[in-house]
């Protein structure tokens, strides 16, 4: 697999996140495909350093999915293609009872053999330990010493109402080196016709503001700045009024309303001419166009014009360029690879981001362009209806210039 380190070659990581809430509705299909091309993944790019990310882990029911939970995680720390990953730290959030709590999120780090220096951080004790075997924390993550993990506060919220969203950040040194990675998972849009109804769309503001509470606290007072990944499904959506104005521009708009209250139930946007064809349909839960062939042709480039949200930050989080097609929404269907379903606009909801001292590690000038790769996984299998996005690069010897440490990273807290 990866091999001997070499001062030349560096430290090989790579990075992935994974929203895998329908893994776990058809596990007997969906799980083997999705890992299959995970372990090509691995084993193509052969990293020392493997974080996965997961959002939705355990699926819609939680409670009845944690067999296949279990078996999701056994398989993973007991697969041929894992062996040489001497060292583990997963961490599932499992604690689904607690609804001011529970994020479904799932933060997997896998270490392999050849790599003899790895410590991570320890939040409580404000100091790092080397890393040893392999352990599964679960339950209450909250009082693990070794991650932060946050539920957005509630006025957050859309509605002020519950559901599975915050992040968890842990702490990595390696390769002379030291940053945080964060597991995130933001706000989604409700309803297609509440997008459509103004540029940016609310939804774009709750997400900005959830975004905003995430980097100010992993930059905060608290502890030493480091460089920062931030890797989850964002649930960014491309701006949907511009979008649908573009795709539709020749087109005239019905509006259908509810009949006993009026409100707008649908939106049929039809061509001028050419027999009134219908181009798109709009529902709440529907978006019907008739050309998908749109978000896949040059992997859907030509729409990231739309794709707008992570403007705001553009001082605090860089992103390499994007040439794979939108992550979300494909098809469930086993069958199907490429299909989007009818639901959403495709989107790129997941993502691999970076503070501008993470993606100076990451392009620094030694790293050769092919050695670093941002793509996603499985471009032609079912993979569930998000697609797993990757990105693969080293840190080469010396890299930890750039990390701005003012203390002795390696000083041990106590085992």
């Amino acid at each position: 697999m990866a091999g001997k380190l070499t001062a030349a070659q560096g430290t090989g990581i790579l990075l992935v996140t994974a929203n895998v809430g329908s893994l776990f509705e058809d596990p007997e299909n969906l799980q083997k495909a999705w890992l299959r091309e995970f372990y090509q993944t691995v084993q193509s790019h052969k990293p020392h350093f493997l974080a996965v990310h997961c959002q939705e882990v355990g699926g819609k029911n939680y409670e009845e999915s944690m067999s296949h939970v279990d078996s999701f995680v056994k398989e993973l720390l007991s697969s041929d293609a894992m062996k040489e990953y001497s060292r583990a730290r997963i961490y599932l959030d499992e604690n689904y009872k607690s609804q001011e709590h529970f994020t479904a999120l799932g933060s997997f780090y896998f270490i392999h053999e050849s790599l003899k220096n790895i410590h991570q951080f320890d939040f409580k004790a404000k100091k790092f330990k080397k890393v040893v075997g392999k352990e599964t924390c679960s339950e209450t993550l909250e009082s693990t010493p070794t991650l932060e993990k946050e539920k957005f506060p509630q006025d957050y919220f859309p509605e002020c109402k519950w559901s599975r969203k915050g992040f968890i950040r842990t702490r990595w040194a390696l390769a002379d080196c030291a940053f945080d990675l964060v597991n995130i998972h933001l706000f989604h849009d409700a309803s297609n016709l509440v997008a459509w109804e103004k540029s940016p769309s609310v939804y774009s503001g709750t997400r900005q503001k959830a975004l905003g509470y995430v980097l100010d606290r992993i930059t905060d007072q608290r502890y030493e700045r480091l460089p920062y990944f931030v890797f989850g499904d964002f649930n960014f959506r491309l701006d949907s009024k511009q979008v649908i104005e573009s795709l539709c521009s020749t087109a005239t708009m019905q509006t259908v309303r509810a009949a006993d209250t009026n409100e707008v139930d649908k939106l049929i946007f039809r061509e001028s001419d050419n027999d009134r064809k219908v181009v798109l349909q709009l529902e709440k839960k529907l978006f019907n166009y008739v050309n998908q062939d749109v978000f896949r042709e040059n992997n859907g480039t030509s729409l990231l014009e739309f794709d707008k949200e992570l403007s705001v930050f553009k001082d605090r989080l860089h992103e390499l360029e994007i040439s794979f097609p939108p992550s979300y929404p494909y098809s469930e269907d086993s069958s199907q690879g490429k299909q989007y379903m009818n639901t959403r606009c495709p989107a790129w909801c997941d993502r691999i981001l970076m503070s501008p001292s993470a993606r100076d590690l990451v392009l620094k000038p030694e790293n050769e362009e092919k050695s670093v790769v941002y793509d996603n996984i499985g471009p032609n299998v079912c993979m569930g209806d998000h697609k797993p996005v990757f990105l693969s690069f080293r840190i080469t010897a010396g890299a930890g210039k750039c990390c701005q440490k003012g203390e002795n990273i390696f000083r041990e807290a106590p085992q």
